[in-house]
């Protein structure tokens, strides 16, 4: 695997990707209709993309320096969706899982990454009819992208406990408040992240993995925070999909300060008193158990 090279950013900008369902519109039941959708859409394929599974749409915005920039990008882009979506009868669900439609009836997008996804993952894979918000913010280089995800680490349950929206699953209350972070857990490169020292190290584990095949590429690491080498950022993926926009951007303007906050720490060399990672993994289930009560 060539070696990793991190794109710097010199700005904390933001790039924001939510994971919105699609569900016939008189039903309200997930729809396989994202190959409709995305051909209404035709000719925006950077700022829509399909997942996994064809019930689901992501939106990207462009890269942003501020929240009002996001807010902007995204409501002009979900006027374009919802626009193509009424014509098709269908409408948008905001949520990180839908209360009854069953898994087992959703259908894989037909491409060739997400068949052997599903031949590898197999049930982990074909349960995974969930949404989430992802949330880019730009540094300065690998090693601070590496020592962010690992201070960021403590925080992640706050995040969690603050966008969970995901309590019902085929039909039944599951007790979570975020069911959709446990079924993330299923999968081999998903949840929290191990820490790491510096750019090297995580450059060193990836190409481990991909060398003993354990993945195929960088894109099947699922982590709850993550370097992302191409776009120079960290990319915290540990949110629900919240059930509004409005949510979406306090979110964003949290994560952003939060990364801002910690990249001024190390810059200044002040010593941040890490958490236990026995004591992020139990924060973290009591957040997807009890949210923000």
């Amino acid at each position: 695997m060539p070696k990793l090279a991190f794109q710097s950013n010199s700005q904390p900008t933001i790039g924001v990707e939510i994971e919105l369902g699609l569900v016939d519109g008189q039903t309200m039941a997930l729809s396989s209709s994202c190959v409709a959708m995305l051909e209404a859409l035709r000719g925006s394929e950077t700022e829509f993309k399909p997942e996994l599974m064809q019930s689901c749409l992501e939106i990207n915005t462009s890269v942003c320096r501020t929240v009002a920039d996001v807010e902007r990008d995204l409501r002009g882009k979900l006027q374009l969706v919802e626009r193509a979506a009424d014509d098709l009868g269908l409408r948008l669900w905001w949520g990180a899982t839908h209360p009854f439609s069953l898994w087992g009836d959703q259908l894989v997008t037909p491409t060739e990454r997400y068949h052997d996804l599903v031949r590898l993952l197999q049930e982990m894979a074909r349960r995974l009819v969930t949404f989430g918000l992802h949330v880019h913010v730009g540094v300065d280089s690998g090693d601070k992208a590496v020592m962010i995800c690992d201070r960021i680490m403590q925080h992640l349950p706050t995040l969690l406990a603050l966008s969970c929206s995901s309590p019902f699953w085929q039909h039944r209350d599951t007790g979570l408040q975020s069911h959709r972070s446990k079924i993330m857990e299923g999968l081999p490169t998903a949840g929290l992240p191990t820490l790491m020292r510096n750019w090297s190290e995580y450059v060193w584990l990836v190409n481990h993995m991909v060398e003993t095949g354990f993945i195929n590429t960088i894109r099947e690491i699922w982590w709850d925070v993550r370097p992302h080498h191409s776009f120079g950022t960290v990319e915290v993926r540990v949110c629900d999909m919240p059930g509004n926009l409005d949510d979406v951007l306090v979110l964003t303007a949290l994560i952003q300060s939060l990364v801002k906050k910690l990249s001024d720490q190390i810059d200044e060399g002040t010593y941040q008193h890490d958490c236990h990672p026995v004591m992020v993994r139990q924060n973290k289930w009591r957040a997807a158990r009890f949210g923000n009560e």
